[in-house]
């Protein structure tokens, strides 16, 4: 049967319910279409989808999230395309769009990611799987708002996602609304991500600069090349995936935020 959806940018879609043949081209919400059990169903990913690691080898690759092979995702004769708007670009999307039906989220907060999954659960016909992980999800992250206040952590910090030049996550961010959770005040001010210098950086007087494993590698020789533009400053290697998967990811995030938390008191 035919059943019509609106995503997240207020479009509407037609699909056939329940989909069959879907391609995915967001890594955290790849990841989140294979713990509702959709082996069979997901048929192409991006080459950047690599959770389950198992489950990224017998897909179809269909390129980037940027950029992804429009003709390939063709031949696959998709039913359902699920994207989202910052991972990837209009203009593949648009044309995706004119073939198939293609289901986009938006999402700034946990409790953006928290609707996703519910959405994606209607979607996909997986509505009990999909609020149990929101169940796990709240649960968690309520625990550990309770526990930022209790242990009164209340760090200045910056968040950066890139080298050469250096950028941050900004306010209006998903990794934003993380650190918030965490008992953490983002001092870089401006919206989504910004390019900022070390010495701008050195004004702005974080207590912590989080250097994530991605999308750029951050590595140990960088902590030292920071440090010594801002030698009174902690600085950490952090897990990119725990800041900014939304998904199925939160879960396991919890218990990462659990630990992450010991280290600020």
């Amino acid at each position: 049967m035919q059943k019509s959806f609106t995503d997240q940018m207020g479009n509407e879609i037609l699909i056939n319910f329940p989909p069959k043949r879907i391609v995915s081209i967001v890594p955290s919400q790849t990841e989140f279409l294979f713990d509702l059990g959709l082996d069979h169903e997901i048929i192409g990913l991006t080459k950047f989808c690599i959770h389950p690691i198992e489950k990224f080898a017998e897909r179809t690759k269909v390129g980037g999230t940027k950029k992804l092979n429009i003709d390939l995702i063709k031949d696959l004769k998709p039913d359902l395309i699920i994207g989202n708007k910052e991972e990837n670009t209009q203009s593949d999307i648009e044309e995706l769009a004119e073939h198939f039906p293609v289901w986009m989220s938006d999402i700034f907060t946990l409790n953006d990611a928290m609707k996703t999954i519910t959405q994606i659960g209607e979607l996909v016909d997986r509505e009990p799987e999909a609020a149990y992980l929101n169940h796990l999800i709240s649960a968690g992250f309520n625990d550990l708002k309770t526990l930022a206040l209790q242990n009164q952590i209340d760090k200045k910090v910056a968040y950066l996602i890139w080298r050469k030049p250096y950028m941050a996550a900004g306010k209006n961010t998903f990794i934003n609304n993380v650190l918030i959770a965490n008992g953490m005040t983002n001092v870089i001010n401006h919206e989504r991500y910004p390019t900022i210098t070390l010495e701008k950086l050195k004004y702005l007087n974080p207590q912590l600069i989080l250097l994530s494993s991605e999308p750029y590698p951050f590595a140990e020789k960088h902590i030292e090349e920071i440090q010594k533009a801002i030698p009174n400053v902690s600085i950490k290697l952090v897990d990119g995936e725990m800041f900014s998967w939304y998904g199925s990811r939160l879960v396991k995030a919890v218990q990462y935020f659990f630990e992450f938390q010991k280290e600020l008191y």
